[in-house]
């Protein structure tokens, strides 16, 4: 009774500042963290990617990147935007994303993540556009400034099918 009155008054107090610009206590956050992983990786396993290394599948991935991502994920040689200055938690740098595994990327595009900021793609992408992205972040993390926007202009810009 007591651990259920100590969680009613937490809640109501108002003592836990939900301000976007308060970083969470590190516990919170390693919680948090803990959660969102295991959460990924329990949902992406079962997941086989198709062939990324096409490179038709590359370009169409960045230009979506480009028009849907960078706002927040940023790309080579941009700076920080003012949407992505304002986000709590950080979103992970395009030098980091393309290192995540590609069912566990595809998985947080299309399904998003709750309270960080990621959209579900997959309400306006089909899984083949979502594949696009993730073939081309594992390219990201090795591009130049100068092939980064090579790539999105070979790109043909945004496109992709809508549910």
């Amino acid at each position: 009774m007591i651990g259920i009155l100590g969680i009613a008054v937490f809640i109501y107090s108002g003592i836990f500042n939900i301000a976007a610009d308060d970083p969470h206590w590190p516990v919170t956050f390693k919680i948090l963290n803990t959660v969102r992983d295991s959460s990924v990786q329990a949902r992406s396993g079962a997941l086989t990617p198709p062939d990324l290394n096409i490179d038709t599948r590359i370009k169409l991935g960045a230009g979506n990147y480009d028009a849907m991502c960078t706002n927040c994920h940023l790309g080579p040689g941009m700076e920080e935007s003012e949407l992505s200055l304002g986000l709590y938690p950080k979103p992970p740098s395009w030098r980091k994303i393309g290192k995540v595994d590609p069912r566990e990327a595809f998985w947080a595009i299309k399904h998003g993540i709750k309270m960080s900021g990621m959209p579900a793609w997959g309400k306006s992408m089909g899984d083949g556009d979502i594949w696009n992205i993730v073939a081309f972040l594992q390219r990201l993390p090795h591009l130049t400034p100068d092939n980064y926007r090579e790539l999105v202009a070979s790109s043909n810009g945004h496109k992709h099918d809508s549910k």
